[in-house]
């Protein structure tokens, strides 16, 4: 039976074209390359893969901010310059001003800040009946009479016409303060009719008045009767 064994394995060898003094390294050879076949095949064959551990994700408790909800929370800083807005005032300015109307002022303003945004005092203003340091109030009327008005409003204080019980006031002669006691005529018209004499002689006739800065027809149609030369 070894015999046979022999004679097979040389008939193996000789199919492959193994001869010579190789025989003996090239049927080792083969021994082992069998033997560690039939160890891998009996575990089953194929490299073996270890199994991977789960990996747990721990899901974070905290809230999540939602982004689509609007803050309706009302910002403080807003809020305070809302309050501190400026208040304002109407008020009505009529009578002898450059642009008589409806003016918006801020809350504590002067009738002398609505008489300014009415355009100003006209030339004929006469402001001896109003008060400019006055406060305004919403909703007041300012009237700022002209000098006939206020000729017209002293008339009718006495009598409805004026008192012809003084004697005139003789232009020639009077100083700054008897001039300023005529109707329409204030300290800086007297001082002017007295600079005028000085500097351009006295007057001849009591129209000679209106040659003086300031007075013009009407002034002295209203003058004519309580003056004269």
């Amino acid at each position: 039976m070894a015999q046979e064994r022999q004679r097979n394995r040389a008939r193996l060898l000789r199919k492959f074209g193994i001869k010579g003094r190789w025989t003996a390294g090239v049927v080792a050879a083969l021994a082992v390359v069998a033997v560690t076949l039939a160890v891998v095949l009996s575990r089953g064959g194929g490299s073996l893969i270890e199994r991977a551990e789960p990996v747990i994700v721990e899901q974070s408790t905290d809230t999540i901010p939602n982004e689509t909800n609007e803050d309706t929370t009302v910002d403080p800083e807003e809020d305070e310059v809302a309050r501190e807005a400026p208040a304002t005032l109407l008020v009505h300015v009529d009578g002898a001003v450059g642009a008589p109307g409806v003016y918006e002022l801020a809350e504590g303003s002067r009738v002398n800040d609505a008489v300014l945004a009415a355009g100003g005092l006209r030339d004929d203003a006469n402001t001896a009946s109003i008060n400019l340091a006055a406060s305004l109030s919403d909703g007041e009327k300012i009237h700022v009479p002209s000098e006939d008005e206020a000729v017209a409003s002293s008339a009718s204080s006495t009598g409805g016409t004026e008192s012809n019980d003084s004697a005139p006031i003789n232009i020639n002669t009077a100083d700054v303060a008897t001039l300023d006691e005529l109707p329409g005529v204030g300290e800086s018209t007297a001082r002017a009719i007295v600079e005028d004499r000085e500097a351009n002689g006295p007057f001849t006739a009591p129209e000679d008045l209106m040659r003086v800065s300031g007075i013009g027809e009407k002034k002295f149609a209203r003058l004519e009767a309580m003056i004269c030369v």
